[in-house]
């Protein structure tokens, strides 16, 4: 079995029992949006550090304090949904199909009979076409013609497999699970360019963190294109949660209404979708900073994760976005997207080398299915397959 998520440990229930939880059922009086103290009797009412036990039914408190249009559905019992070893072979199969391009560019090089300085210099070639950086190349060289002398290898074709050992090593500490449960509600900001897939790679998250039986709010913070909050719906309305939105208003203020909501409605999760823009306009920058400390005081904590959407089609850029949201947010996380078609892989050696930022998701394709967690094994040997 694979587990999505590693979770925190079930705390007693009896905080549904306090005078506060029953305090914020109580209908609150619709108040002007944004950050503010008008904000905080909602906040303070719902805020919790247990956690539910598992399948048990959310209490169903009013909305928390806020003019924002809520778009109310709902939740779902949630139910277990374990993965399966089939689910996690066909997963395999569409990520060795997606990299295939690649893995066969690498592979013709271990056709030959020799292992001597030209099959290094095509190995070379290779890596650097596959996206994989100049020091990230090198150091898989270094490691590779060591692991050749330590084990004696003599036929080029057992080489490939040190070469998967040696990626698989070097993308290690990109592994990492997303953990849900320190924080009540766990408020994750999510931040990328456009055409990334980040809305997608939104709902898809939603529907893994439902699955796993994680109550969650989604914050459509991108105010500027009509289209993300139409968009973001409807994936609210797919995963059956709870959004809250607002037509052209303050992106930090949509943030920190539902960052409150949350709190008030003691959700496991607060997903925060930010608008689009490139790491090179400045002032869009400025403002997701803006949103991290507006969060920051609708809870003092939060954000508990940063992620970044890449499009894995992007290659060495993909390294560069990462460096400029890096510098600006402290990034905890990273979802990588588009693996298929014509994507090439060894970015992720690129940035496993230069800013090793845990890859929490990899996606292939638009399906709910096509998202999955990160294996450093699986990965290096689907992209040498």
């Amino acid at each position: 079995m694979f587990s999505f998520f590693k979770k925190k440990p079930d705390l007693p229930n009896a905080a549904e029992t306090a005078p506060a939880a029953e305090a914020a059922q109580a209908p609150v009086p619709a108040t002007p949006a944004g950050p503010g103290p008008q904000d905080t009797p909602a906040a303070a009412a719902g805020t919790s550090w247990w956690r539910k036990p598992f399948g048990a039914k959310d209490a169903k408190p009013e909305p928390a304090t806020s003019s924002v249009t809520q778009n109310f559905v709902a939740a779902p019992e949630p139910t277990a949904k374990p993965e399966t070893e089939n689910a996690r072979q066909s997963w395999m199969e569409r990520l060795k199909a997606g990299l295939r391009k690649t893995g066969s560019s690498i592979a013709t090089v271990f056709t030959g009979t020799q292992i001597n300085d030209a099959l290094y210099e095509e190995l070379e070639d290779a890596l650097l076409m596959a996206d994989t950086g100049v020091k990230a190349t090198q150091h898989l060289l270094n490691d590779l013609k060591r692991r050749v002398k330590e084990t004696k290898t003599t036929e080029p074709a057992a080489v490939k497999a040190l070469l998967a050992d040696a990626l698989a090593d070097l993308l290690l500490p990109l592994e990492k699970p997303l953990t849900i449960g320190e924080h009540v509600p766990t408020v994750i900001m999510v931040a990328g360019v456009n055409g990334a897939g980040k809305t997608t790679s939104i709902g898809k998250l939603t529907k893994h963190l439902a699955d796993e039986g994680q109550t969650v709010l989604l914050a459509a913070a991108d105010t500027f294109r009509a289209a993300a909050r139409e968009q973001l719906g409807v994936w609210a309305n797919r995963n059956t949660v709870e959004i809250i939105s607002q037509e052209g208003g303050d992106p930090a203020a949509v943030s920190f209404d539902a960052v409150s909501a949350g709190k008030a409605r003691k959700k496991d999760v607060v997903l925060v979708d930010t608008a689009g823009r490139l790491p090179t306009q400045l002032h869009l920058m400025e403002e997701l900073k803006k949103i991290k400390r507006v969060v920051a005081k609708a809870e003092g904590s939060a954000p508990h994760e940063v992620l970044l959407v890449i499009d894995g089609n992007t290659g060495q850029n993909a390294l560069a976005q990462v460096r400029a949201f890096d510098d600006a947010l402290q990034l905890t996380g990273l979802i990588v997207t588009k693996l298929d078609g014509t994507a090439k892989g060894g970015v992720l050696a690129a940035i496993a080398q230069e800013r090793p930022i845990p890859v929490y998701f990899i996606g292939v394709g638009e399906k709910i299915e096509d998202l999955e967690t990160f294996s450093a094994r699986e990965f290096a040997q689907a992209l040498l397959s």
